[in-house]
């Protein structure tokens, strides 16, 4: 069109805007994302405007984490297994006394770390013993076979016998006899026992009878780590070995606590074995096996950085902390709160808790204070993952690093389409007026008197040239750090037989401005 509606117009980009652009996070990756996708976005919004037309977007950029926070959340991981604990005070593994933890990581990465170099940063996994623990005895597995086998899990490598419930008197147990069978080689597995966290550990049998009948016939409690359903494939350690003694009487047997400790932090299955080598061959009655434990040591799962100094030394990073388990766990374990899975989530947004959490945790913050706070974070699209906030004290209290920010754009159109724009639009004010007239004075006396006096430019006596020359003075002086290609849309009032505004277009090209 020769004369197109021109529109000039800020706008702030809604939620509904994002849907459509199909920015389901309702924000931009970047910049040049925003210049791509909005041109299109103002064509359909803005149809009717044409050349001249200008829009300044609104619009939410995400930059990702405050710099620094990258190094921790992309530092190497490392987590300490059984054998990387010292000896406590009360004796077991498997995790740091709570006093003194963070001294002791240093002499553990010394090993677990090669070839460090300064400045390198790595996040060490470990359990952390809490304190006064109450020593305690805990069952792990009771099975007294009250009306079935319970979860045990019967296993026939050779005969026709098979396992039973029986009850005498009232007592369940679980029974065995291969009288008349010949060879028989039958199990019965428990289910996984798991001991880690536990120490003194024993299996109680307290009644495994057998009715002697026969003799050369074994019954044996057998412990597996490698159990995965077949008895034939899984390695076995024999606990105990019993031959089945002659005569007719009831025998009690393997009724002394098993000592089970070479097998802390394992996960075991444990097995009753039966093996005939004859027709006759005697029963065995096995009721109410107990696995317990003498002491449970309590442990919260910890995680803290450490940096290689220039001393050649591992220390404690400075500013920086790693979410625990017991800190997720303490803003709620509730379905939907952190303590659940232990981790954020776009469900669970960190910044609904790590305000608190500074506030509680670091109550008397100095201004300009920083503390980087990192957490394990589960992403729908990406799975597990750390991430990180970085806290600044400011004005009397700890505020977060914003990760999306509100920016804008300008968007100018060509006559054919909406282009991304730098142009700032200035407005001359009255000190404006006053500094041309200050500094251009000796130059242009008349000209700048009659400015004085009208408070607006005469085109009868101002020339472009002129005119330039105090735009250029007036932006100067208010853009002093603008950069090359930057443009101006620079708005002033003239005379030219009547009073009114006028706009000048320019650019700053080879450090001098210039009318476009």
């Amino acid at each position: 069109m020769d004369n197109p509606i021109v529109g000039d117009v800020e706008y702030t980009l809604t939620d509904e805007d994002y849907d459509d652009l199909d920015l389901g996070y309702g924000s931009f990756n970047s910049v040049d994302d925003a210049k791509e996708m909005l041109p299109a976005f103002l064509t359909e919004k803005y149809p009717v405007w044409g050349n001249g037309s200008s829009v300044l977007v609104g619009y939410k950029l995400y930059v990702g984490s405050a710099p620094g926070v990258g190094d921790y959340t992309y530092a190497d991981e490392v987590e300490m297994e059984d054998a990387d604990y010292p000896q406590s005070e009360i004796g077991a593994v498997g995790f740091l006394p709570s006093e003194d933890a963070l001294a002791l990581i240093p002499d553990y990465l010394d090993g677990a770390v090669a070839d460090p170099a300064e400045g390198d940063i790595v996040l060490v996994r470990y359990e952390e013993h809490v304190s006064n623990t109450v020593a305690q005895s805990i069952t792990l597995l009771e099975e007294g076979f009250n009306g079935t086998l319970g979860d045990f899990t019967p296993e026939y490598v050779a005969g026709p016998t098979e396992w039973e419930n029986r009850d005498y008197s009232g007592v369940e147990y679980a029974y065995m006899s291969a009288y008349g069978d010949g060879v028989v080689e039958n199990y019965l597995v428990s289910p996984a026992v798991d001991l880690s966290d536990y120490s003194n550990v024993v299996v109680r049998i307290n009644q495994a009878i057998n009715y002697a009948s026969g003799n050369l016939d074994l019954a044996s409690v057998l412990v597996s780590t490698d159990y995965d359903g077949d008895v034939t494939t899984a390695t076995w350690d024999v606990l105990t070995l019993e031959e089945m003694p002659s005569g007719g009487d009831w025998t009690f047997v393997l009724s002394e606590p098993v000592d089970l400790s070479a097998y802390e932090g394992e996960t075991i299955n444990i097995a009753f074995k039966y093996q005939s080598t004859e027709d006759v061959a005697p029963a065995w009655e096995i009721d109410n096996i107990v696995v317990s434990s003498g002491i449970k040591d309590e442990t919260i799962s910890k995680a803290a950085y450490f940096t290689y100094n220039e001393d050649g030394e591992w220390e404690a990073s400075e500013g920086v902390y790693f979410l625990s388990s017991a800190d997720l766990d303490a803003m709620g374990e509730d379905y939907g709160r952190p303590g659940y899975y232990n981790n954020f989530s776009s469900s669970i947004s960190p910044l609904d808790y790590l305000p608190a959490f500074m506030v509680n945790t670091y109550p008397y913050g100095q201004e300009e204070d920083a503390m980087t706070i990192v957490y394990d974070y589960y992403s729908s699209s990406t799975g597990a993952q750390l991430r990180g906030t970085l806290f600044t004290f400011t004005a009397g209290e700890w505020a977060a690093y914003e990760s999306t920010q509100d920016v804008t754009l300008q968007f100018a159109h060509d006559g054919t389409t909406w282009v991304p724009d730098n142009t700032i639009k200035y407005t001359f004010t009255s000190g404006d007026y006053a500094l041309v007239v200050d500094q251009l004075g000796s130059t242009y006396p008349s000209e700048t008197g009659n400015l004085a006096s009208y408070g607006n430019f005469n085109l009868f006596s101002w020339t472009d040239e002129m005119l330039l020359e105090a735009v250029t003075l007036v932006i100067e002086n208010n853009y002093p750090s603008a950069e090359e290609g930057q443009k101006f849309a620079v708005t002033y009032t003239v005379y030219d037989g009547s009073t009114h505004d006028d706009v000048m277009n320019i650019i700053l090209e080879g450090g001098v401005y210039v009318m476009q």
